[in-house]
């Protein structure tokens, strides 16, 4: 296996740059990338002759149909300029996107022109490989044993959690499936349906490898949910944060389980999982009867960034286990915060302590002084991730990694067999890497089919330059969190903005977890959280890409809205700091608010963002200027029309 360099890295050349600045060695690495694909083409078998003579190209409609495709390509090129939105550009500052690494979209380009697909062994020798080890990368950073663990690339985080409730379902039945088979019901004699629905993963895995000594395995597994579907209500229920991404509510219905069996658990005002209602809730269903299929912990929440405590879901498992013999399922969804994990880790792996980690980001000048991270919560989050069953992570969000590239990670590589489909038309047995004594074959043991592999190459590529640890990604992640930490402390010591007769006032929400951060514009005087929202709602509109052409805008974020519905009264801690009635809650339940994913790695020196913020305020007024304005003339053309 190929081992990440442990030079010293240097993250300004990592990326093309705001301007282009690496513009040179883009080029040339991309003119390499395609000539070396070129010279492949010609010298495979030399002695056969060219099939499309020099003739046949000077043809008339042979030069039409290039003269067509460069007009083609002309004109997506000025369809793609005309209305993209620049993720690299640090006036950015919205959805989890940024500047991408050149070494991954190079090795992209260049492993796309071979056009490998991921789904078989045959189909892509060389991209199955790199995929398999891109899958253990991420499995080492989240604290797996690689020769235990398994992890694989999907199209995003979506898939990736499809796939971990995909198994603890089929996991859940199997003991079930066990006591229903004759020559297997031995292993759970004496077990009532109740206990074998609250069997640990580990027990449970424990047990289909008794079967597959007996040779009864694919028997029994046929007999599992897999095989004769599921009971309505019969997998108990799994509990999920009210944070969650909407792919929750989506996996429930593709894999039958049902959205009435997800129970909500309520979010402190860090947008964490409340851990006192956690544990209430848990206790209440176990004690009422009801097991639990999975539990859920989100690491960076896509709307607020927050860090949920996995430490507490992995201390109420065991104490589950102790108190009731009741066990469960528990999956991190670490979509955007997965590879923050390895801003923890030194170059040998390890999980460093807090003070040494701390002393090292002040050595190195990672987490500069000033700059409050990681908090201890959020620490022992991260710590915790390594007891978790499975982990979905995006190399796509904080892995600085092109689309489409997901992952999900299973922390024992047993429960793949309970998914694994193998048809011997299409798969073919490989050997894995690390020296494992068991095999997964790629393509029958995941969701998707055709996939590609350039994807994994990219990721892969990626892995290799920049280390999973505090010297590679730390350094790279360790911007964005810092320019955040400054971003939400400008923003909460901000002084009001005047337009004309008119103050405003802008505020976060909260300090930021790590990069994400929320804050919402408010006019003093005005107490009426409907016209806060329909303020903050025309500032989205007119610093987004709903203003038309972003290639022009001077700022440019997201939003979203934080309501009752989903977030019960959480929210309402923050609409009283801004001085809101309780009676204007009760009226509106919803708080809108401007939502920044601050992952620019070029604010770094002080002295860059002092300049970047100072002229991020005159956007800012010059923005409420302009809402300002429209709506003098709307209230003049209202006026207008009632004197008419």
């Amino acid at each position: 296996m190929n081992t990440p360099n442990s030079s010293p890295l240097n993250v300004d050349a990592l990326f093309i740059g705001p301007k282009s600045e690496n513009r040179v060695f883009f080029k040339e690495m991309m003119e390499y990338a395609v000539s070396e694909h070129l010279h492949w083409r010609a010298d495979f078998h030399p002695e056969d002759p060219a099939l499309v003579t020099p003739v046949e190209q000077h043809a008339g409609d042979f030069r039409q149909t290039l003269y067509r495709t460069e007009g083609i390509l002309r004109q997506l090129s000025s369809k793609l300029k005309n209305t993209s939105v620049p993720w690299f550009s640090p006036r950015y500052l919205g959805h989890m996107n940024a500047d991408t690494l050149m070494v991954s979209n190079l090795a992209y380009v260049m492993t796309m022109m071979y056009n490998p697909n991921n789904c078989a062994h045959e189909a892509s020798p060389t991209t199955t490989e790199l995929e398999v080890e891109a899958g253990l990368d991420l499995c080492r950073m989240f604290g797996y044993d690689p020769k235990r663990s398994w992890g694989h690339i999907t199209s995003g985080g979506t898939v990736a959690n499809y796939e971990g409730m995909w198994v603890a379902r089929n996991l859940k039945t199997m003991p079930l499936a066990i006591a229903q088979h004759e020559k297997a019901r031995d292993l759970v004699a004496g077990k009532s349906e109740k206990e074998l629905l609250n069997l640990s993963p580990s027990a449970v895995l424990d047990l289909t490898d008794e079967l597959k000594k007996r040779g009864l395995f694919e028997e029994v597994r046929a007999m599992s949910c897999r095989g004769v579907g599921i009971k309505q209500g019969s997998l108990g229920k799994i509990l999920v944060p009210q944070s969650k991404h909407y792919s929750w509510m989506k996996a429930m219905d593709v894999l039958g389980i049902g959205q009435e069996h997800i129970v909500p658990l309520p979010v402190d005002e860090n947008y964490r999982t409340d851990v006192a209602k956690m544990r209430e809730i848990t206790f209440r269903l176990i004690e009422e009867g009801h097991p639990i299929l999975a539990m859920v912990s989100v690491v960076g929440t896509t709307e607020e960034g927050s860090i949920d405590h996995v430490d507490e879901v992995i201390k109420l498992r065991a104490e589950c286990e102790r108190k009731y013999g009741a066990s469960f399922y528990v999956h991190v969804d670490a979509a955007y915060g997965g590879y923050v994990r390895a801003m923890f880790l030194d170059e040998d792996n390890r999980f460093m302590d807090y003070d040494a980690l701390l002393a090292r980001y002040r050595a190195e000048d990672i987490i500069p002084a000033g700059v409050t991270w990681p908090k201890r919560d959020v620490y022992e989050g991260f710590k915790a991730m390594a007891e978790a069953d499975s982990i979905t992570v995006d190399p796509h969000k904080v892995g600085y990694i092109q689309y489409a590239a997901g992952a999900v990670c299973m922390k024992d590589k047993r429960i793949v067999d309970l998914i694994s489909y193998h048809a011997a038309y299409v798969f073919e047995e490989v050997d894995e890497a690390e020296g494992a004594d068991t095999k997964v074959v790629l393509g029958s043991s995941i969701m998707e089919g055709s996939k590609a592999g350039a994807t994994a190459a990219a990721v892969w590529a990626a892995h290799r330059l920049v280390p999973l640890n505090i010297g590679g990604y730390g350094k790279v992640i360790g911007r964005g969190i810092v320019t955040a930490d400054w971003f939400a402390q400008r923003l909460a010591d901000a002084k009001p903005l005047t337009v004309g007769r008119r103050k405003f006032e802008v505020r976060p929400i909260m300090h930021p977890d790590f990069h994400m951060v929320n804050f919402t514009f408010k006019e003093i005087g005005n107490d009426s959280l409907e016209d806060h929202n329909r303020l903050n709602k025309k500032m989205y509109e007119i610093c987004s890409y709903a203003s038309g052409r972003t290639y022009t805008n001077d700022f440019l974020t997201s939003s979203t809205s934080l309501s009752v519905e989903e977030y019960g009264d959480t929210p309402w801690h923050y609409v009283a700091s801004r001085g809101f009635s309780r009676a204007e809650w009760d009226k509106v339940e919803s708080v809108y608010i401007l939502r920044a994913a601050v992952m620019t790695h070029f604010l770094r020196k002080a002295e860059d963002f002092d300049a970047y913020w100072e002229q991020l305020r005159e956007v800012f007024a010059a923005k409420l200027a302009q809402i300002v304005d429209m709506e003098d003339k709307a209230s003049s053309d209202a006026d207008a029309l009632i004197a008419a």
